[in-house]
């Protein structure tokens, strides 16, 4: 079952560091959300495989805004 990774914040999407495919390892650095002239990493919270990234560099993101799904 896929586990969601949501935005802890609103902002824009400064960098998108993974791709699909991509293994991750908890506590991997996915995205960084710049919001209030601040860059703020996303972990991912489980081990994985990256199955949907459903956000590119530049798009804006509200509060528990989905960035992507891990399998």
């Amino acid at each position: 079952m896929a586990q969601e990774v949501r935005a802890p914040l609103a902002g824009n999407i400064w960098a998108v560091l993974v791709e699909v495919g991509s293994k991750v390892e908890e506590d991997d650095e996915l995205v960084v959300i710049e919001a209030l002239k601040m860059e703020n990493p996303v972990f991912s919270h489980c081990a994985g495989t990256v199955k949907e990234i459903m956000v590119k560099k530049g798009d804006k993101i509200d509060d528990d805004g989905l960035l992507m799904l891990i399998e």
